[in-house]
């Protein structure tokens, strides 16, 4: 049987006090990106992190556990800046991606199916939003970066990083929202699309 959690609300403030408690220094947060053109793009508090050459390869997460897509999506973006971020000494996501470097994605997913701290941490975060947590939802999280000038998107339910295009860190934020503009007129039906930037605050 297929281990479940309920899951994240897409929400900065949630996610925020989530990543804090496991050890990310609360100088680094999500903010909400409001719009997906030059204008409001432009707007966003984004300051790039940049990843560094292997971080694609090593920082990459199967999710086999239901539900826990918010959580490897928090996962993908701290670990793919985590060159640029001082993690606490000792912390939950210190210890984490000591652990875990020399794993590949389903070692590392298995892993987490059996960390009883992150399970416990993420529970208290999806009871923590202005929604009910309920089981059977159908929204996901993804998480897209730049790595050696190259734009990925990094998704628990695929087997590997989803490469796109040419990308900088300067520019990842407008890279990504033509991919993201382009998903959104695939799924033009729904109106569930929520962007979200990893940034210095």
């Amino acid at each position: 049987m297929v281990k479940r959690w309920f899951p994240l609300e897409a929400n900065p403030d949630v996610m925020n006090q989530f990543m804090w408690g496991l050890g990310v220094p609360e100088g680094v947060g999500f903010c909400d990106v409001y719009g997906l053109d030059d204008d409001m793009l432009a707007k966003s508090p984004w300051c790039p992190s940049r990843s560094s050459p292997s971080s694609c390869s090593t920082r990459s997460t199967k999710q086999t556990v239901g539900n826990a897509c918010g959580t490897i999506g928090i996962i993908h973006a701290i670990g793919n800046a985590v060159s640029e971020i001082k993690l606490v000494d000792g912390s939950y996501f210190h210890r984490f991606y000591k652990q875990t470097a020399d794993m590949d994605p389903i070692q590392r997913a298995a892993f987490l199916e059996e960390d009883q701290e992150m399970e416990d941490a993420h529970s208290v975060a999806a009871a923590g939003g202005d929604t009910e947590a309920k089981d059977g939802v159908i929204e996901h999280y993804v998480c897209f970066t730049c790595v050696d000038g190259e734009l990925y998107e990094l998704d628990g339910g695929k087997p590997q990083p989803i490469h796109h295009d040419r990308a900088s860190p300067d520019s990842l934020l407008q890279d990504a929202a033509r991919v993201i503009k382009t998903r959104i007129v695939e799924y033009s039906e729904s109106l569930n699309f929520i962007v979200m930037a990893l940034s210095k605050i």
